[in-house]
């Protein structure tokens, strides 16, 4: 067994754990961290991403606006710094219905966004005679509005999102978002950490040795090593193991963990423009169905669940250049919190569910009923806090830190997140929003109380 030292070491080589190690290392000049990991940096989760980014976070209170404002803020540092190595765009997130309540809705969370600091909100109604409305580029990211663009004139929708069903009667165009690669944005931080002397050590985390109650080392096997490093400082960053390498210190997470999948398929017919945002359908869906079908699936016991209603938030973006077919779909309808388990068992009727659910937005995918190109399923796991905000900060056991619970949003976060626990790891000024993430928040109880009511309108 070997004895080495280091001046951190991070369990967990996804994009928490390598932003974590590019801002202790770069920003912070620590040259010795390692990361730990069983498995290749940015696999399991991190490279089943949908890439998206947003400043988008409708409260309560600001501190995921700030978080993503400042998250954000460092992406557009790195891609201006890098040539846009990782392709980062700015198309903006199109939120679409049909429903006249939750147009209602999109004007109220369009101002709570505002409030937030995420920018203005700009309405265009039936009324105006002339549109201040501004498409979005389909690449790069500088010149472009924040805010949202609220459009409640059909006719203005018609113009710009031809596509899209023809009962949609609002949109909300949430601006300071888009997407990027995120396999680019984490080799881009991997490279530079390790160039000031970060290093990846790949092997299995056995255990967290302590001493009077602090962090001192840990153990880690690998197919023929076994290490023992020695260190003062242990960052949790496990994705969806945060709680099984938690309850190695000795404390429970309030987390969980819910199964996601997405699919690529091509898109040979140009159903899905090429210049598109990421577009997102907020209204429950039943799926399209012949009568024949209908039939067919309600004598099927088995089956008779693809008649129900599903639930709002099938979304798809374009996937690749200009010159790709590929798209991607995703819809969480089947997100019950389980325990992570890979590969991740797949519902065979997703493919097919996911398709005839977006057809409620773009109703030209029903040329692909019956006879679309096979696609490919892939996905992860989200780790969640109740409220769905990040864990960031210190433990109860002294030299233990998590950078975790980073849901679906963990590539837009990565930057600010890995900052942030730089920051505490050094005893750095910490940001005003620093609280909001900490693990201690749970023991307030004013924020006990905002738990009770706590729902997550920043989906939307």
């Amino acid at each position: 067994m070997s004895h080495t030292m280091a001046d951190v070491v991070i369990c967990g080589a996804g994009i928490a754990g390598i932003a974590a190690a590019y801002f202790l290392a770069v920003q912070q000049g620590i040259r010795n961290v390692v990361v730990v990991d069983e498995r290749p940096p940015l696999s399991l989760t991190s490279d089943k991403s949908t890439e998206c980014y947003r400043n988008w976070w409708p409260g309560p209170g600001p501190a995921m606006v700030q978080l993503m404002n400042r998250s954000i803020d460092l992406l557009e540092e790195l891609a201006e710094r890098s040539d846009n190595v990782f392709r980062m765009n700015r198309r903006g997130y199109l939120y679409a219905t049909a429903d006249t309540s939750q147009a209602l809705a999109f004007q109220r969370l369009g101002a709570e966004a505002a409030a937030a600091g995420a920018g203005e909100l700009r309405i265009h109604g039936p009324e105006a005679s002339v549109s201040r409305y501004k498409p979005a580029l389909p690449t790069g990211f500088t010149n472009q509005p924040t805010g949202a663009d609220l459009i409640l004139d059909q006719r203005l929708i018609r113009e710009h999102f031809p596509y899209l069903s023809e009962r949609t009667i609002a949109v909300i165009h949430a601006r300071r978002c888009g997407w990027l690669s995120a396999q680019q944005l984490g080799m881009h931080l991997w490279e530079a950490a390790h160039s000031h002397g970060a290093r990846f050590l790949r092997g299995r985390l056995d255990g967290i040795r302590l001493q009077r109650g602090r962090v001192t080392g840990v153990q880690v096997s690998g197919q023929s090593h076994s290490s023992i490093i020695s260190t003062p400082v242990f960052v949790n960053a496990a994705g969806p193991f945060v709680a099984e390498v938690g309850r190695m210190l000795g404390v429970e997470l309030p987390v969980f963990v819910e199964p996601h999948l997405k699919i690529a398929f091509d898109d040979h017919l140009g159903v899905v423009p090429r210049d598109a945002p990421l577009l997102i359908w907020t209204d429950p869906t039943a799926l399209v169905w012949s009568e024949a079908e209908r039939a067919e699936l309600a004598a099927d016991c088995d089956l008779r669940r693809l008649l129900d209603v599903f639930p709002a938030g099938v979304h798809t973006r374009p996937e690749g250049g200009m010159d790709s077919t590929m798209a991607l779909i995703l819809w969480s309808y089947h997100a019950e919190p389980t325990s992570p388990r890979f590969p991740l068992a797949v519902d065979p009727h997703y493919p097919e569910i996911a398709l005839r659910g977006l057809a409620a937005m773009l109703p030209d995918l029903a040329r692909y009923f019956g006879r679309g190109p096979r696609p490919i399923v892939d996905g992860g796991y989200y780790t969640k806090t109740h409220e769905n905000r990040p864990l960031i900060g210190p433990l109860p056991v002294e030299g233990s830190y998590i950078i975790g619970a980073l849901s679906g949003y963990g590539i837009m976060a990565s930057c600010a997140a890995g900052e942030l626990l730089a920051a505490h790891v050094v005893g750095a000024r910490l940001p005003s929003y620093a609280p909001a993430f900490a693990l201690a928040r749970y023991d307030d109880p004013e924020y006990q109380r905002l738990l009770a009511g706590w729902s997550d309108s920043g989906q939307l």
